[in-house]
């Protein structure tokens, strides 16, 4: 559901159907350098060159990089703890049973093949049975409940500016396209892109058992209807101001203002607890919703929700939609050449529906309180790092200065995993039912969210599971969270020195924290509510700096005429040009004179402290991957997540003898943080 705030470390990377690295090939290694390269005129390559020539994308990748790495140790891992699960053995103890049958029906292809669409056809039936536009709300309440994603999207969540309370949520949706520009821009790559998808929806109604002519009709009628809903869409960074997506509303008032769709019909079939009010996100939104009812017949609607039937319910699918599906959303969009193995992506599949369960038993296999004690210390220096950065910045008035040192203080850290669990018990598993073990899982989970609605807030909740190679800052919660997924190399390694953690997780430590001050997460308060806390000169000086940053990433350019969006990527470049500069003050901080002075492998603490932080981003990827990724990923590409940031730090310059001029050496530096 609307999560606008929430931020990551890094953008989703698929993973190789290669063998997994183990832990000494994924460690920091000046092998990965290319002495060839001058640090100063790229230091992306110079620090990666090597790496990058030796490990090309994978058929069946998009991008290869060192999250992949540790992504695909992770997923062997839980290969290897859902294989020993799914054993029917009459002794394993709950958790095991669910995880294991759950794996063992998503590995069974041969019967998931065998059934064809009949799981499914229930559903569709009820679909075509639809004889009044009245019904299509129940009906899409019921889609909700069991994880298929149309025409809008409903949930819960904090109010943005009262962070105690949960609060009901409607946002938009109901696209098959990535994003709403993928509608509505008119260049030639994005009509191409939208004949594809015509095509591609057009062939998943034939394997549906509809003719070709029919087919072909239905596919346009999708992408019309499709086109009409990113018409009414807020754009990505428009949402990506807290204001513009919080619109809390009365309930009532909201029916009334849109009744050509059942809203208290929707309302009673998702069954949340009592609500009076609402943030709509985009109001706009609904009001084309409403507008698309009045006039689309009856059978357009059901054309519209069995493709979304269909789309949504893919992975359950035989293979012939499977391979279909990726011929689009794999070859077109992203350049990948191969469908992953499939006990990768029943892997995925555990781990997405049933996380902290699959979670629990990574941990007890993998993570250790070393790990958490050690970590636990960065944070302590990262968090007096940035204390000091922001005492020291000649730029903010003392009085707002004052409030972002309580903000500072009130964040609370997660490190690892839950200390609570969460309890599947009431989720039904069955070794034979794949698709209703998606069904269940995803019903279990939405009216998990839903009943949040009225409740506390639960700030021990985790957003990621334990096995996820992330991080995240949440600035409602106001706290930054650490699976045990990334705490591991190249990002954490305890046989490496300070100054190469601090180059890696320490870089990540001191991202998440500024993710707190960046162009989102300073609009929320201590307590994470949406407040201005700044004043009118601080937050004037704050958006210049912004601006620069803006600038600078939206004149990188992954292909031609093709460049990064600086305003949809502000965030994250804010987070990472700080998060470097106060992990390297905490190194700074905690090395004795001795240390400062000692050469490893001929390079100093600090070159060390940049090469590790240049590494973690080494990666190759696909050219289609690229475009798709700066049209809708907040993430900056890999090289422009270490040029973009090394640019702006005399402390590089210094520590490489860069001279004015050069590459690396940017005369009129951004500076945030």
């Amino acid at each position: 559901m609307l999560k606008t705030a929430v931020t990551t470390l890094a953008c989703a990377c698929a993973l190789a159907a290669q063998p997994a690295p183990t832990a000494s090939m994924m460690r920091f290694s000046t092998s990965a350098i290319d002495r060839s390269v001058d640090p100063c005129k790229d230091f992306y390559q110079y620090a990666c060159g090597n790496w990058i020539k030796n490990n090309p994308v994978p058929p069946d990748q998009s991008r290869w990089g060192r999250f992949s790495e540790l992504e695909e140790r992770n997923r062997d891992v839980l290969h290897q703890i859902l294989e020993e699960a799914a054993k029917p053995d009459p002794g394993r103890d709950a958790t095991t049973q669910k995880i294991g049958d759950y794996y063992a029906a998503c590995m069974d292809e041969k019967a998931i093949d065998a059934k064809g669409l009949t799981p499914l056809r229930p559903l569709l039936d009820r679909i075509q049975a639809l004889n009044d536009k009245a019904q299509i709300a129940p009906l899409v309440a019921h889609l909700h409940r069991i994880g298929i994603d149309s025409l809008f999207e409903f949930g819960s969540g904090q109010d943005f500016k009262d962070s105690s309370s949960v609060i009901a949520q409607l946002d938009q949706g109901g696209l098959g396209l990535p994003d709403r520009d993928y509608y509505l821009k008119e260049d030639a790559k994005s009509k191409e892109i939208r004949d594809k998808y015509v095509a591609h929806v057009a062939r998943m109604f034939v394997l549906a058992g509809e003719k070709p002519e029919t087919a072909k009709a239905y596919a346009q009628t999708v992408m019309r209807m499709e086109t009409a809903l990113a018409k009414g869409s807020l754009d990505l960074v428009s949402r990506r101001d807290p204001e513009k997506v919080y619109h809390l509303l009365e309930k009532g008032a909201f029916e009334k203002a849109n009744p050509q769709f059942a809203w208290a019909q929707y309302f009673t079939g998702v069954k949340p607890p009592a609500f009076q009010t609402v943030n709509v996100a985009w109001p706009g939104f609904f009001q084309t919703v409403d507008t698309l009812l009045k006039s689309d017949s009856l059978d357009d609607w059901k054309v519209y929700l069995t493709w979304h039937a269909l789309h949504s319910e893919v992975p359950v699918l035989p293979t012939s939609f499977l391979n279909e599906n990726f011929d689009f959303y794999g070859k077109t969009l992203t350049g990948t050449q191969q469908m992953r193995p499939r006990w990768k992506r029943c892997v995925d599949y555990t781990d997405s529906q049933l996380g902290e369960a699959l979670g629990r038993k990574y941990v007890e296999k993998t993570f250790g309180a070393e790990g958490k004690e050690r970590t636990l210390k960065m944070v302590d220096a990262l968090e007096k790092a940035l204390g000091e950065d922001i005492q020291k910045l000649p730029w903010m008035t003392d009085a707002t200065k004052k409030e972002a040192l309580v903000k500072l203080r009130a964040i609370t850290n997660k490190i690892g995993y839950p200390d609570k669990w969460r309890d599947y018990s009431s989720v039904t598993i069955k070794r034979d039912d794949h698709m209703g073990n998606g069904f269940r899982c995803d019903e279990f989970e939405f009216q998990r969210q839903v009943d949040k609605i009225g409740k506390p807030v639960d700030r021990e909740e985790w957003a990621m599971t334990p096995p996820t190679v992330n991080a995240y800052y949440d600035p409602q919660m106001n706290n930054i969270n650490f699976p045990a997924g990334i705490l591991q190399p190249p990002f954490f390694d305890k046989t490496m020195d300070d100054a190469v953690n601090f180059g890696g997780i320490g870089m990540v430590i001191g991202h998440e924290l500024t993710h707190g001050f960046d162009d989102q997460g300073r609009q929320f308060d201590p307590q994470g509510n949406l407040r201005d806390w700044w004043t009118p000169t601080d937050g004037k000086a704050f958006e210049e700096r912004a601006a620069c940053v803006a600038d600078e990433y939206s004149s990188f350019s992954v292909a031609p005429g093709v460049y990064v969006n600086g305003k949809l990527t502000l965030g994250e470049n804010t987070a990472d040009n700080g998060g470097a500069r106060v992990a390297l003050m905490a190194l700074m901080n905690t090395m004795s004179k001795q240390e400062a002075a000692k050469k490893i492998d001929g390079f100093t603490p600090e070159q060390r402290f940049f090469l590790s932080f240049g590494q973690i981003w080494c990666s190759n990827q696909r050219d289609e991957s690229l475009r798709l990724q700066v049209q809708v990923d907040p993430h900056s590409p890999a090289q422009f997540r270490v040029n973009g940031v090394v640019v702006n730090m005399p402390e590089f310059q210094k520590a490489f003898a860069c001279k004015a001029g050069q590459a690396m050496v940017k005369q009129s530096a951004c500076r945030v943080w």
